[in-house]
C-alpha cells in the first residue's frame, strides 16, 4: 500500500465530507454518544469552507490513490488550531491519523506559530494517546452544552452586534485574557455578521464570535459571557463549550436549561497561558 500526504483542492469536498461524517459517526455510535455532524451534507459544508478558505491549511492523506482522510490547521491567529482530523473508519489504526497529525504540526513549525491546540472528545481514548504521545499536554476539561436559547439579560451588560471600530478592543481583552488574539477569527466572524460585544460601564468587556460549536467567547469576568450566552438566539452545531474549572458559569447555564452532551479535553503544545479571565473555546481551542 502507498500512503501519500498532498494540499487539500476544492473538489476533495464531497469526499472528505463523506470520511468526516463516517469517522466521527462511527466512534460516537460506538460510545453511545451524537456525532459532531449530523449529517453527510453538514460534513460536506464544513470541508467546503474550510479547503476555501485561506486562512486555513489542509492535508489529504491518499491510499493507492484513493482519499482516506484529511486534517486542517487554522491559521488566521498567532496559535494555530488543529483540526477536525478524521481517516476513513475502513483503514483506521494504521497510522494515518499520526502522519496527518505529523504534518500540520511540522506546518506549524516552519511558520513559527507560537502554540498549537485542539479540543479532543473525552469518550475517544485512542485519539487522546494519539496526541498525548505526540506532545500535546492535557489543559483542562470542556463541557459542551446544547439546549434552547436562554432569553435573558445581565444587569449592566448591553449586548449588542459588532462593529469593525470594535475589533482593536476585542484584540485587547483577548490578549488581556489569554496572553494573545484571534483577530482573523474575529475579522471572519464580523464579516458574517455572527460577532456580538458586551458593553459594560461605556467599554467592551466581551465578544463572542457566534454561540456556537466553532465559534469562541471571552470576557473579562462570567458576567459578560453570561450576558453573550443569555442573549444568543441559538447555539450552533452540537453546542457550546464552557470550561468545566468555572464551576459557577456551568452552573448558571445547567439552571437555566441547557444539558450536558459531551465531555472534551483541551490540550496544547507550546504557548499557553492560564486564561486571565472568563471564556468559551471553539472546538479548535
Amino acid at each position: 500500500m502507498d500512503l501519500s500526504l498532498r494540499p487539500g483542492r476544492a473538489e476533495d469536498a464531497a469526499e472528505c465530507g463523506r470520511i468526516c461524517y463516517e469517522a466521527f459517526h462511527a466512534i460516537a455510535h460506538e460510545h453511545g454518544f451524537p456525532p459532531d455532524f449530523a449529517s453527510v451534507q453538514e460534513a460536506e459544508d464544513t470541508m467546503v469552507m474550510l479547503l476555501g478558505h485561506p486562512g486555513f491549511h489542509s492535508v489529504v492523506a491518499e491510499l493507492d490513490g484513493r482519499i482516506v482522510g484529511s486534517n486542517f490547521l487554522d491559521e488566521r491567529s498567532p496559535v494555530a488550531g488543529v483540526g477536525p482530523v478524521t481517516v476513513d473508519p475502513a483503514v483506521q489504526d494504521g497510522g494515518i491519523g499520526r502522519r496527518l497529525m505529523r504534518h500540520v504540526m511540522d506546518r506549524a513549525a516552519e511558520r513559527n506559530a507560537p502554540g498549537i491546540r485542539l479540543l479532543q472528545s473525552g469518550y475517544h481514548s485512542r485519539s487522546f494517546a494519539l496526541y498525548a504521545g505526540l506532545g500535546f499536554a492535557f489543559r483542562e476539561t470542556v463541557v459542551c452544552l446544547q439546549g434552547p436559547p436562554i432569553g435573558v439579560t445581565v444587569p449592566g451588560h448591553a449586548v449588542r452586534p459588532a462593529r469593525e471600530a470594535d475589533l482593536a478592543a476585542c484584540d485587547d481583552l483577548c490578549r488581556r485574557v489569554h496572553g494573545t488574539d484571534r483577530h482573523g477569527e474575529l475579522a471572519d466572524a464580523l464579516a458574517r455578521g455572527t460577532a456580538r460585544v458586551v458593553e459594560h460601564d461605556g467599554r467592551v468587556t466581551g465578544y463572542a464570535t457566534d454561540l456556537a460549536f466553532f465559534a469562541h467567547a471571552v470576557g473579562d469576568t462570567a458576567e459578560d459571557v453570561r450576558a453573550l450566552i443569555g442573549a444568543a438566539e441559538a447555539f450552533g452545531g452540537p453546542g457550546i463549550l464552557v470550561p468545566a474549572r468555572d464551576s459557577a458559569l456551568l452552573r448558571w447555564c445547567l439552571a437555566h436549561g441547557l444539558r450536558v452532551v459531551q465531555l472534551l479535553s483541551l490540550m496544547t503544545i507550546g504557548f499557553y497561558n492560564e486564561p486571565a479571565g472568563s471564556y468559551l473555546p471553539s472546538i479548535l481551542y
